[in-house]
């Protein structure tokens, strides 16, 4: 399938069911009013002047139950298909690269410390996180999110690689699953659910429910006999006295039972669509077997034990009834509803945070079957666990920067390990260094997230990307630019020699000193880095740091990128090219934005 033509055929037609429904809405509605309007007229013939029998009051009634129950279905497609909607436009606007701003950016999710998530442009608007996340509720945006921020291991990976397959053409299923999550999103506290689930148990005496059960028992027996004239009345007062003792007895801890387990029964009800979702499903691959195989508990799927809390809560909320209220206290109704609510709680409970948790990682894995499917050319990456002398490897081929419109970024090949250990980038301003460092540890992010990569082939090994490209300085922390990039420095620095091989990316190094102590301390960081293991790519303007290569021998290599002077303007073709930049553009942008020098 094409994805924009798919998109927009599949936009028309539920923008054209969400129009249909919505005529259909307004027709039943008036259609109501006019049956109401007509039983009004019929009551007025049949109270106020009899002259017609009251059984036409039938007619109208059984009209208006019919046309309620009809509308009530009229309105959920609409609404349905509105999600729907919304579903295939916010798909247009990332396949047209209008996404930026309108997403989920994940800002709850930014810690100002990582050592990468910042500097790669992982949380926030225009994020890798807004690109990818689909996922309504919480628990998959705090999935997906973890994902990004740590590397998994190459089994976890791979598991994903085969799930995000096999999810990437169900359309059908991801529209579903947005369709019903999106209410879910909007009024589900997953935290306060599963706190609910694991509160300690509300303890009644034992044999309560016996004694329930008998008194209950001698009250309908004993008002029976009452009423047939076999018995005084005083049986009948005895048993609703000892009742209501009982009653009183218990009140506290029904209380505490009901006023506990009314909004997170209603939370679940709204989540079991997206259970009943998941659960519909037949999967092939391991990890989406273990997943669906997390809703079950007691070999039960977690939707019908769902329906059974809801029925229960139900129950509950009919001894609110006016027309039930004294039945319900003649029964000890709520008594008895909410002491079955807490042996579900005891019983099924513990199991909604890994319900929770489940449903999340389907979503984070949709969420990356989504990003494959509206990119079709983004490939999985290899897994290699070759060492070739020196642990640590990333060979791209056609590498892009996963944020770009793939229209418009250029490819470039980038390979590290074996002897090859650090490139130095030179180039002049917005030639595209700082992109490149960007599109290698995106792209590693992606890979060890179990995603496609934005390359024509990908092969590396266990990689902790540590970069350094966004250090600022902090007036209210009291540091410099140039103090948190040496304390970033000191973080990358830390993990390397680790048994995963670190990834560093580094940023016009030690920008903030002079060119002396800059060369020296450059050439000392990236040599320790080295023969703790690492491979790297680090940018410079500064043509004295291009000249560590030759200090470190074959395990260090220039590469560089230009720029041309058109009619006056600069242009920039983004190529990677070997060796060092011959020339500055500072100069010309100075001039270009009016500064006479």
């Amino acid at each position: 399938m094409d994805p924009a033509t798919e998109y927009y055929a599949r936009l028309q037609d539920r923008t054209a069911v969400h129009e249909r429904h919505e005529r259909l809405h307004r027709t039943i509605g008036n259609i109501r009013l006019a049956v109401a309007i007509a039983a009004v007229v019929i009551g007025f013939f049949v109270f106020g002047r009899p002259t017609i029998s009251p059984w036409w009051l039938l007619l109208p009634a059984s009209i208006f139950v019919v046309l309620a129950v009809w509308h009530s279905q009229v309105i959920e497609t609409r609404d349905r298909a509105a999600r729907a909607a919304r579903f295939y436009e916010k798909g247009i606007e990332r396949l047209e690269n209008r996404w930026m701003g309108h997403g989920e950016a994940g800002e709850s999710y930014r810690e100002p410390d990582h050592v990468y998530a910042d500097d790669l442009d992982l949380f926030g608007r225009g994020s890798l996180f807004e690109l990818l996340c689909t996922a309504r509720t919480q628990a998959g945006e705090v999935t997906l999110a973890n994902w990004l921020k740590g590397p998994a291991s190459s089994e976890d990976v791979l598991a994903r690689q085969r799930a995000v397959a096999e999810l990437r053409d169900k359309l059908d299923l991801r529209e579903d699953l947005a369709s019903f999550a999106e209410v879910v999103r909007t009024n589900v506290k997953p935290g306060a659910l599963a706190i609910w689930g694991e509160k300690p148990r509300v303890v009644f005496p034992r044999s309560t429910r016996l004694a329930v059960a008998l008194i209950v028992a001698s009250v309908l027996l004993t008002f029976a006999l009452w009423m047939a004239g076999w018995a005084t009345r005083t049986p009948f007062l005895i048993a609703i006295l000892t009742e209501s003792c009982l009653g009183l007895a218990l009140r506290s801890k029904v209380n505490a039972i009901v006023e506990a387990a009314s909004q997170p029964a209603r939370d679940l009800d709204l989540f079991a669509d997206v259970v009943r979702c998941i659960e519909a499903q037949k999967f092939e691959a391991p990890l989406l077997v273990g997943v669906r195989s997390q809703l079950e508990t007691h070999g039960e799927p977690a939707s019908q034990q769902i329906r059974r809390l809801h029925v229960l809560i139900s129950r509950l909320d009919d001894a609110k009834n006016e027309f039930f209220v004294l039945i319900a206290a003649a029964v000890m109704w709520e008594t008895q509803f909410a002491m079955a609510v807490e042996t579900w709680r005891s019983r099924s409970g513990s199991s909604i945070r890994r319900w929770l948790a489940a449903a999340g990682e389907f979503e984070a894995l949709c969420s990356l079957a989504m990003y494959s499917f509206e990119h079709p050319g983004d490939t999985f990456p290899v897994l290699s666990g070759r060492e070739a002398g020196h642990k640590g490897w990333f060979d791209a081929h056609g590498l892009g920067h996963p944020l770009l419109p793939e229209a418009t970024f250029v490819r470039n090949d980038v390979r590290l390990g074996g002897e090859l250990r650090l490139i130095i980038v030179s180039g002049s301003n917005m030639s595209g260094k700082s992109t490149l460092l960007r599109s290698v540890g995106l792209n590693t992010v992606l890979a060890w997230a179990g995603a496609p990569v934005r390359a024509t082939r990908l092969e590396l090994s266990p990689l902790q990307v540590g970069a350094s490209l966004r250090t600022v300085d902090s007036l209210l922390d009291g540091r410099s630019r140039f103090y948190a990039e040496i304390t970033r420095l000191r973080q990358i620095m830390d993990l390397a020699g680790r048994e995963r091989t670190l990834l560093f990316l580094v940023d016009e190094m030690l920008s903030g000193t002079n060119s002396h102590d800059r060369r020296i301390g450059a050439e000392g960081l990236v040599r320790t880095l080295v023969d703790r293991g690492a491979i790297g790519l680090i940018t410079t303007h500064d043509l004295a740091l291009a000249h560590i290569a030759g200090a470190l021998g074959p395990a260090a290599v220039n590469v560089h990128f230009s720029d041309t002077i058109v009619d006056g303007q600069l242009q920039f073709d983004f190529r990677l090219r070997p060796g060092i930049v011959e020339h500055s553009n500072a100069l010309e942008l100075m001039r270009s934005v009016g500064l006479d020098v």
